[in-house]
């Protein structure tokens, strides 16, 4: 259950406001309390003036929101100005958030201190590598070419661009190990990972296209909710929003997705979700 009274720690991903829909919902989105967090795993647009435009309802709103960067935002949309690539656009995104008073994955951790507190939250900035193969591919070459041959490929492969890495996994091997730093050197305060793709690869055993699981993470963080003390872990990307447990951490997907799939959803369901449960 949420906890009761008082402020809370709020999430939710995978807005996708390019749709009137989803525009008219986020319209709609407002804390129950003035000292409501929200915490947004991704995927609130492809164009910066949206993503800007929806970041900043949503700070004037909340006490704080604390942002990560889906793969949608990292795409370079043609006509998109200034159409920046790779670390340049991400780069681009932490500035604007920070004028807005967005925490990022390149801030300090943030404390909660509400209601089932004190967590750290941790904000992520992973991207995947390809590791979370398909059955009966061993390699990332064999997966590739099986999702093309059945038409499943990820629009990443043509818009989100790794410069100047030479690859998306070189990107992601990066942040890894930049993350991996940084969490090293925490305190033993419980954290609340927030990244837009699971840190395991099981949540995406649901998928209906299983060889779309490869750009859904890594299997670098596979430890990660075990090696140090979490409180829970919270992504998007799949558009299944759900609660799954695995060694004892809940992990919620807590996106809106696109209006063909939050229309078949059972009415009434809280878009917002609780961080903290009792």
């Amino acid at each position: 259950m949420p906890s009761e009274g008082g402020s809370r720690l709020l999430a939710v991903s995978d807005l996708h406001v390019g749709y009137e829909e989803n525009r008219a919902i986020v319209q709609e989105l407002k804390p129950d309390d003035p000292g409501d967090w929200l915490l947004v795993a991704g995927d609130v647009g492809e164009r910066l003036e949206d993503i800007a435009r929806t970041l900043g309802l949503l700070a004037a709103r909340f006490e704080r929101v604390v942002w990560v960067p889906g793969n949608h935002e990292l795409w370079t949309p043609p006509g998109d100005p200034p159409e920046l690539r790779g670390v340049a656009r991400y780069n681009h995104l932490v500035a604007m958030c920070r004028d807005l008073g967005v925490v990022t994955p390149e801030d300090d951790y943030p404390v909660w201190e509400g209601a089932g507190g004190p967590v750290r939250i941790v904000p992520l900035f992973l991207l995947y590598d390809y590791t979370f193969l398909p059955a009966g591919h061993l390699t990332k070459a064999s997966a590739l070419a099986y999702a093309h041959s059945t038409g499943v490929v990820c629009t990443d492969e043509y818009l989100l661009h790794p410069d100047p890495y030479p690859s998306r996994e070189a990107w992601c091997r990066a942040r890894v190990e930049l993350t991996r730093r940084r969490l090293a050197a925490l305190d033993d305060v419980p954290l609340v990972f927030v990244n837009h793709y699971p840190l395991v690869r099981e949540p995406t055993d649901v998928l209906r296209y299983p060889e779309f699981a490869q750009w859904c993470g890594t299997t670098a963080t596979r430890d990660w909710h075990t090696r140090h003390p979490t409180a829970a872990m919270i992504y998007g990307h799949l558009h299944i929003p759900r609660v799954t447990w695995y060694d004892g951490v809940r992990f919620e997907e807590v996106s809106l997705g696109y209006p063909r799939e939050w229309r078949r959803r059972p009415a009434g369901r809280r878009l917002l979700r609780d961080v903290i449960v009792t």
